[in-house]
C-alpha cells in the first residue's frame, strides 16, 4: 500500500543502524538506497499564500527549449540566462496593487506587496521575501564585483540581487527584475498569475 518494507532486526542492529544513519546525515554522507530525503527526491518545502502555510512541491527542471516555449524572449533572457532589464522599464517598478508576486517560470510565491517599497532604483524592490524558503541566494562575481544573486528556490530562476541598504525592519533591498515576476491580486492567490 505505501511501498514500505518491514525489516526485522534486534535492538543492537537497530541502534547501530540508527547511529550510522544519524552520523551520515551529520557528515553529509548520502543516505542508503531507499531512504532519500524530500530534497533528494526533488521536493522542497515552500510557503504558499493560497494555502496560507507551508506546502511541499516538486522542483521544476526544464530544458532551455522548454523554457523558451513558455517565456517571452525578455523573460527567458532575464530569468533563465541571468540577464537584467533596463532600469525604469519593468511593469512592476511603479506597481502598487495589493497581492503576491510570483516566479514567472514556476509560479512559486516570492514577495507580498506589503513588503514592496520605492527604492528609486528603477526596479521593483522588497525588504523581505514571502518566506526564506521560497528564495535562495548565491554569490555573483560578474562584472568585476561581488553581489548576492537571488534565485527562485523551486526552479532556480534568476530574480535579481539583494543588498543591505533597504528599509526597516530587515535593512535589506531585494532588487528584482519585473521580467522574472508575475503578479496575483489579493483575494485571487489561488489562481495562476
Amino acid at each position: 500500500m505505501y511501498g514500505w518494507e518491514t525489516v526485522r532486526m534486534d535492538r543492537g542492529e537497530f541502534l547501530r543502524t540508527t547511529l550510522v544513519l544519524a552520523g551520515g546525515i551529520l557528515l553529509g554522507l548520502p543516505l542508503p538506497k531507499g531512504t532519500a530525503s524530500a530534497a533528494e527526491k526533488g521536493r522542497i518545502r515552500v510557503y504558499s499564500a493560497a494555502a496560507g502555510g507551508y506546502v511541499t512541491v516538486e522542483k521544476v527542471v526544464k530544458t532551455d527549449k522548454e523554457w523558451q516555449k513558455q517565456l517571452t524572449a525578455e523573460q527567458f533572457d532575464v530569468a533563465r540566462k541571468k540577464g537584467t532589464e533596463r532600469a525604469f522599464t519593468g511593469k512592476y517598478d511603479k506597481h502598487y496593487e495589493k497581492g503576491v508576486y510570483r516566479c514567472v517560470c514556476c509560479g512559486n510565491d516570492l514577495f507580498r506587496s506589503e513588503t514592496k517599497f520605492d527604492s528609486g532604483t528603477g526596479w521593483p524592490s522588497f525588504y523581505a521575501p514571502i518566506a526564506p524558503e521560497n528564495v535562495r541566494t548565491e554569490k555573483d562575481r560578474t562584472f568585476f564585483m561581488e553581489r548576492t544573486e537571488v534565485l527562485c528556490a523551486r526552479c532556480d530562476a534568476h530574480l535579481g540581487h539583494v543588498f543591505d541598504d533597504g528599509p526597516k525592519p530587515t535593512g535589506l533591498r531585494y532588487c528584482m527584475n519585473s521580467a522574472s515576476l508575475s503578479f496575483v491580486k489579493a483575494g485571487t492567490e489561488g489562481k495562476q498569475g
